[in-house]
């Protein structure tokens, strides 16, 4: 939605041009934070061994929304795969976690098995419908983000990523319990996935953009990582190239949101012909996000 003004870009979240009395509600994450309804509960314990681990409603009381309500916390969590050490796994545990929804392919989990919690049952749904994900070669860093766009284009437009959100975001809304979705890095496919889940809370558009970068900050040291290892195999040119695909932009979550304006004109078209959710499943989803 390039060129249009915040307040149409929220109205296209939201489904709705009569909804949009969203002065005030968080134009930066902070302020998104503050100014609670409820008291605010513990924070979200950081695990080493899943850098990308979070509460889906944010942090201090939680989000606040552009109709006056809030993010409930320790509902919905997101990860990057759980390779979870002993102590994370003893600390995972304490927050009642009941299901966790595997969004890679199955070469990725083979390669990397999950650490599961305690007492969760554990539920496969391979987005990309392939059996591994594959990155084209990329010449340069124009190509790796036209990359990274194009999957998040195909997050909205391919029948198994429709399939398999539609199917997560119905489980979650007819779920009991804290629950957890995951993807390898946690940035792309969960980073969908929890950005899907702040528009139907009704979040400022702002503000989900916001928490879509933070990726970027939990995965620094990883990114940092990768970047040095394939410097030292591959060479700084190709490293450069590369760089794109290891953390996330505005520009890839634009893609997606430009992708369903484009292809259903709203979020709700997109949640119910789009991912098949019926009205009065996005209904129980919104109510098990907000109070």
């Amino acid at each position: 939605m390039p060129g249009e003004t915040s307040a149409a870009r929220r109205r296209f979240l939201r489904g709705s041009a009569g909804a949009m009395l969203a002065a005030g509600f968080g134009s930066t994450l902070l302020s998104a934070c503050g100014g609670s309804l409820e008291a605010e509960q513990p924070a979200t314990p950081r695990l080493v061994s899943v850098s990308n681990f979070r509460d889906v409603g944010g942090a201090g009381a939680g989000y606040l929304t552009v109709d006056g309500k809030q993010m409930r916390r320790g509902v919905f969590f997101r990860a990057n795969a759980l390779t979870l050490s002993g102590t994370d796994a003893a600390t995972l545990d304490k927050l009642g976690i009941v299901s966790v929804y595997d969004l890679r392919t199955p070469a990725e989990i083979a390669r990397i098995a999950d650490v599961q919690p305690s007492g969760a049952t554990s539920a496969a749904l391979n987005v990309l419908g392939t059996n591994d994900f594959v990155t084209p070669p990329v010449d340069s860093p124009v190509d790796a983000v036209a990359f990274m766009q194009e999957q998040a284009r195909a997050y909205v437009t391919g029948g198994p990523q429709r399939a398999a959100y539609g199917e997560l975001l119905g489980a979650l809304a007819n779920g009991t319990g804290a629950q957890l979705f995951h993807s390898s890095a946690g940035k792309d496919r969960a980073g969908w996935v929890a950005a899907l889940l702040l528009s139907i809370a009704n979040v400022p558009l702002d503000v989900i953009m916001q928490d879509y970068l933070l990726s970027n900050v939990y995965l620094a040291p990883s990114i940092a990582a990768q970047t040095t290892t394939l410097r030292a195999q591959e060479g700084a040119a190709i490293a450069a190239a590369r760089a794109p695909l290891f953390d996330v932009d505005e520009n890839y979550l634009q893609a997606g949101f430009d992708q369903v304006q484009a292809s259903y004109g709203t979020m709700a078209s997109y949640l119910t012909q789009g991912l098949g959710l019926s009205t009065a499943t996005v209904d129980a989803l919104r109510n098990r996000l907000v109070h």
